[in-house]
């Protein structure tokens, strides 16, 4: 979770800075080859570690230490061949995929330059998944932050570079003459390189090892039952993770398109670069800030993957039950004051962090508020994917995100030609309260347990104390005429602390009670 955190940080560090470089136009076209690579990358990529530590720890558990060897072997092959179609498949098809997506060819050198990324990431996986299965968490911990390190240093850097050297790009991609295009096209390159760095890191250690333990014995497992078990387990997770992308392509096709029919007008933006500068700036702003809380409560699900998964095998209905209140209360708890935060604050938090995209920052402030209750009902899903995987149901998130983009395609065409980004907002935030729902009905009925919902309450309350703090707090802070950061700073700790203590002073009266009452 800390690795998490950091790299989430990295991430901004990195974004923020790249779109004050690149402006709404810019970061349309870098939106376009992210969205474009991230549901070949959800299907080829993601699962694969999940699957590897799955049948890592199954061999583990049979004192099987040889069959780690093929394990590996045999993921890197069949992982390796993923890599390479999905990596073909985004060259082969950049320039029609970026002209469908935002209506030239700009954007597809970008495309084109992170495609390898698909590669990089498949290796990585493999390597990633070795180690978590084998219980340890460092290796992963230490690639993402290195990832994240590079990818700020090296993609900011390749981004100016480009911008003040468009020769060096053009010479290359002729069809690109926007010099924003350009510059999203050295970003992008900062992109891929990272991927190729914490490659480089997890499997060249590797290479060494294997020759130190050279006299280690072959697995007589088939590598086809191997590749089969490898398969049964990522492909599910992998299509999941697939249609939950497909909101980001959603946002790209029906926004500009939808903004394009209903002739919506920005002072001083021409008619034709409006939807792409209103889909970058809400892709690359609000989008950003929307993502930065439950990345981190996605940890969650991988620590309470074993917990789950240990009660429900030996139907210990009592820990099954802590372990899942446990896990949700732990995302609730965190994504509470960061949504209330965000929501009093959007206007202070959006400048702050995007001081020269003035315009962008405009249009996103009533935005990120409308999506602040899709974020904490995103939060709380990612723990309950993981559980429903634990207790036997691979397939239920891949048809819960599945309703859950139709829900989320339908709202935009109903809400984005009729109230502009903010209609994109609130479909973003009734898709993932839909998928919430869904989620929690699947699983509960699954494991047939009820949960105490008094905790969730308390914690609500709390989250509602810290909000109504943080907004007097802001509004005496902007009276006194503070700036930006003082409103945040002044604000961020009298909601944080009025949080806190209310957490405290409910779960400590309720923990009392509870000692009484056991006392009597």
């Amino acid at each position: 979770m800390l690795s998490a955190v950091i790299s989430k940080f990295l991430g901004a560090f990195f974004k923020i800075p790249l779109t004050n470089l690149l402006g709404g136009v810019g970061m349309g076209y870098f939106s376009c080859a992210y969205s474009i690579f991230m549901p070949v990358y959800a299907l080829t990529v993601t699962g694969l570690t999940t699957s590897v530590a799955h049948i890592t720890a199954k061999s583990i558990s049979r004192g099987n230490y040889a069959e780690i060897k093929q394990i590996r072997r045999t993921a890197l092959v069949l992982y390796s061949l993923f890599g390479i179609i999905g990596m073909l498949f985004i060259i082969l098809s950049a320039v029609p995929l970026s002209r469908f997506s935002v209506g030239d060819t700009q954007a597809y050198g970008a495309v084109i330059l992170i495609a390898p990324t698909v590669f990089f990431s498949c290796i990585t996986a493999v390597e990633r998944g070795i180690y978590e299965g084998m219980c340890n968490m460092y290796p992963t911990a230490v690639s993402q932050i290195i990832e994240g390190i590079v990818k700020v240093l090296s993609g900011l850097g390749m981004c100016r570079y480009a911008v003040k050297n468009p020769e060096i790009i053009t010479h290359w991609f002729p069809n690109v003459t926007d010099i924003r295009a350009v510059g999203a096209m050295g970003g992008i390159l900062g992109v891929t390189l990272s991927s190729a760095v914490s490659m480089i890191f997890l499997a060249v250690p590797v290479l060494f090892r294997r020759r130190k333990n050279s006299s280690v014995k072959s697995s007589k497992k088939d590598s086809r039952i191997i590749a089969r078990e490898l398969t049964a387990v990522a492909l599910p997770t992998g299509i999941s993770a697939l249609i939950s992308n497909m909101t980001s392509l959603i946002d790209m096709w029906t926004i500009t398109a939808c903004l394009s029919a209903a002739e919506y007008s920005i002072s001083g933006i021409s008619a034709d670069e409006m939807p792409y500068f209103v889909y970058g700036s809400f892709s690359g702003i609000a989008v950003t800030v929307f993502n930065l809380v439950p990345s981190v409560t996605n940890m969650l699900g991988k620590g309470t993957l074993t917990c789950v998964t240990d009660a429900y095998e030996k139907k210990d209905g009592i820990l099954l039950r802590n372990s899942t209140v446990q896990a949700l209360s732990m995302a609730f708890v965190t994504a509470l004051p960061c949504a209330a935060g965000l929501y009093v604050l959007s206007e202070e938090v959006l400048s702050f962090l995007f001081p020269v995209q003035t315009d962008e920052t405009a249009i996103c402030v009533v935005p990120l508020k409308l999506m602040m209750t899709g974020m904490v009902c995103l939060c709380l899903s990612y723990p309950l994917f993981s559980m429903l995987q634990a207790v036997g149901k691979p397939t239920a998130p891949l048809k819960i995100m599945l309703t859950g983009t139709a829900v989320k395609l339908i709202c935009n065409l109903l809400l984005v030609s009729e109230k502009g980004i903010n209609g994109a907002a609130v479909s973003t935030s009734v898709c993932y309260l839909f998928v919430l729902v869904l989620s929690l009905a699947v699983y509960l009925r699954t494991v047939k347990i009820k949960l105490c919902v008094k905790p969730f309450i308390k914690t609500a309350f709390s989250g509602l104390v810290c909000g109504l703090t943080a907004w007097l707090t802001a509004e005496y802070s902007r009276h006194l005429g503070m700036s930006d950061f003082g409103i945040i700073i002044s604000s961020a700790l009298t909601g944080g602390i009025a949080y806190i203590s209310m957490l405290f002073a409910l779960f400590v009266s309720w923990s009392v009670k509870g000692s009484v009452r056991k006392a009597e």
